[in-house]
């Protein structure tokens, strides 16, 4: 991925789970963010200044009081566009909580609040420390302050017992960064649907007709809807990674269309999906063998129904509905008379030779208007963001 350069400024408090925060500063680092860190001086009983400093490329910042002529806790505030502290301990939720000030962490949260930027908070710590009721109200606290709390998860803890309290997945909390960076607040409540994948039709139990689709389009688009501020939801023919939003996986173009019919409270539906055209007849109910069917096997095919017309067929009057033309010639005119014949909003034209299996991809964007919008060449990420720029107005 590759985002333009925001400052991140990352907090890390005592616990075991600090060293977790190494892979957060690389993955903020490998796509372009620039980062810096503070620590309490409890936290250097887990993680190394040095290795901070190597992976950040910045200083690392502990000292209240260092011989400095800047005002540290103020500066910092100024540089950075959001604040994460990852993880965070009881006894710093409850500094936070309290407006206590003595160290340089907490002096800086001090100042941050008042700036009224993002600030987001992973606590780690033992499950009976978590479930305090004088912690759970400090949590309570710092939410009504409009600080995000990523919520721990349920885990193998470091005294042996397997309760919440384990620090939340390190790429949900790059992920719900990424959205305090990026989120426009009148996106929230607006929900968008994403297909993506290909879908595979079966023939016995374990055969399928499939596609080539990586569903790495789908993906991005649903990943950037996240980042900016929409209530994302995906309904996915591949494997779906842990992600930051609601997900669904189906198989078959049939399930599919049932699974969208269930969900057709959107405002946006883009069906980056690769929908098989045809499906068996008959699929087996045990796996065929070449002993049972000889030298040559014969299978029906029977079409399937138009997925997106069908949905288009029925959409309210303020749902938008985006489909992707993907062809090896004639892509605007195919695209042009899919955008008539389907009933849709937009569509997203492409060539089978600039997307299949890539990272990038090339893009024509046409509106029921007529309008042609061409996206060159770029990373699916940056077109994902491109294509929801244009199509959710």
């Amino acid at each position: 991925m590759s985002f333009e350069v925001k400052n991140i400024l990352i907090g890390i408090t005592s616990s075991i789970a600090s060293y977790k925060a190494y892979e957060l500063i690389r993955m903020f680092k490998k796509n372009g963010f620039s980062v810096k860190v503070v620590l309490t001086k409890n936290a250097l009983n887990f993680v190394s200044p040095l290795v901070l400093e190597t992976l950040s490329e910045n200083e690392v910042y502990f000292e209240q009081f260092a011989p400095r002529t800047n005002v540290e806790h103020i500066n910092l505030v100024d540089w950075a566009d959001v604040f994460v502290v990852a993880p965070i301990s009881a006894n710093t939720v409850s500094k936070f909580a309290q407006g206590v000030a003595d160290n340089l962490l907490s002096s800086i949260f001090c100042a941050y609040l008042g700036s009224k930027k993002p600030v987001l908070l992973a606590p780690a710590m033992n499950s009976n420390m978590y479930l305090n009721p004088i912690i759970q109200k400090n949590l309570k606290t710092l939410k009504d302050y409009n600080c995000e709390i990523i919520e721990p998860e349920v885990g193998f803890l470091a005294c042996g017992a397997q309760n919440i309290g384990r620090l939340a997945n390190i790429e949900l909390i790059y992920h719900k960064t990424i959205r305090c960076l990026f989120q426009k607040k009148e996106n929230n409540l607006k929900k968008v649907l994403i297909t993506s994948g290909g879908t595979k039709e079966y023939i016995d139990t374990v055969r399928c007709i499939t596609n080539s689709s990586s569903g790495k389009m789908g993906l991005a688009l649903a990943y950037w809807a996240f980042y900016l501020g929409f209530d994302v939801k995906l309904i996915s023919s591949n494997e779906i990674p842990q992600v930051p939003f609601e997900s669904l996986k189906v198989n078959s173009a049939l399930d599919t269309l049932s699974a969208l019919k269930e969900q057709n409270d959107f405002d946006y539906l883009i069906m980056a999906m690769a929908v098989s055209d045809f499906r068996v007849r008959e699929i087996s109910d045990k796996k065929i063998s070449k002993e049972t069917c000889g030298d040559n096997l014969t299978l029906e095919l029977v079409k399937n129904p138009d997925v997106v017309s069908e949905i288009a067929k029925n959409k309210k009057e303020n749902q938008k509905i985006i489909g992707f033309c993907l062809t090896d010639e004639n892509l605007i005119e195919r695209a042009k008379n899919k955008l008539k014949n389907k009933h849709l909003d937009f569509i997203v034209a492409n060539e089978i030779k600039d997307a299949l299996n890539k990272d990038e991809n090339k893009v024509t964007i046409i509106e029921k208007s007529g309008k042609i919008i061409d996206i060159g060449q770029d990373s699916k990420i940056n077109i994902a963001k491109k294509i929801l720029e244009v199509v959710c107005d």
